[in-house]
C-alpha cells in the first residue's frame, strides 16, 4: 500500500513519507551489508580486535564445524563478499539469501545457547541481521541500487 493511498492520521506527513520512502530501503541495505564487512575483516585479518583467520578457524572447529579453516573461509567470503554486494545493491537477492542462511546457522550454532541478549553472546543481533537479509532476499535492493541502475534483478 502506497503512502498516497493510506488513510493517514496526520495527512500532512504524507509528502515526507513519500520523499523518504526510497531512502529507507537504502539505509537498511547499507546497514545490513555494511555491518557484515567489518565482521569479515575481524575473522580474516584480526582487524578491529578480531581473532584473525587462525582464531576463527580454531573457534569454529571447537564448535564441531570441521574443518575449521573451510568454515572460516565460508564465513569470511559471506561477510565480506555478500556484505559488499548487499551494500551496493548488486546481485542483491542471491547475496542476501546466502547471508540469511549463514546468519541463521550462526544464530543456531553459536548464539542460541547463550540466550537472547547480544550482551551475553545471545542470538538477538544475529537473528535480527538474518531477518534484515531475508527482507532483501525477498524484496530486492530497492530503487537506489546497482541492480535497479542496470535495470535487471536476479
Amino acid at each position: 500500500m502506497s503512502v498516497s493511498s493510506q488513510n493517514l492520521i496526520l495527512p500532512f506527513l504524507g509528502p515526507l513519507y513519500r520523499a523518504l520512502s526510497p531512502l529507507a530501503e537504502l539505509l537498511l541495505r547499507v546497514a545490513i551489508g555494511g555491518f557484515l564487512i567489518p565482521h569479515g575483516l575481524q575473522k580474516a585479518f584480526g582487524a578491529f580486535g578480531g581473532p584473525g583467520f587462525g582464531g576463527t578457524a580454531g573457534f569454529l572447529a571447537g564448535l564441531g564445524m570441521t574443518p575449521g579453516w573451510l568454515w572460516a573461509t565460508v564465513a569470511i567470503i559471506v561477510e565480506i563478499g555478500c556484505g559488499a554486494l548487499i551494500l551496493i545493491g548488486f546481485l542483491t537477492r542471491p547475496a542476501a539469501a546466502i547471508a540469511f542462511v549463514f546468519l541463521l546457522v550462526a544464530t543456531v550454532s553459536v548464539h542460541l545457547q547463550n540466550g537472547f541478549f547480544a550482551s551475553s553472546g545471545g542470538y538477538e543481533f544475529a537473528l535480527m541481521w538474518a531477518i534484515g537479509a531475508l527482507f532483501f532476499a525477498v524484496r530486492g535492493a530497492g530503487p537506489i541500487s546497482v541492480d535497479r541502475m542496470l535495470g535487471r534483478e536476479f
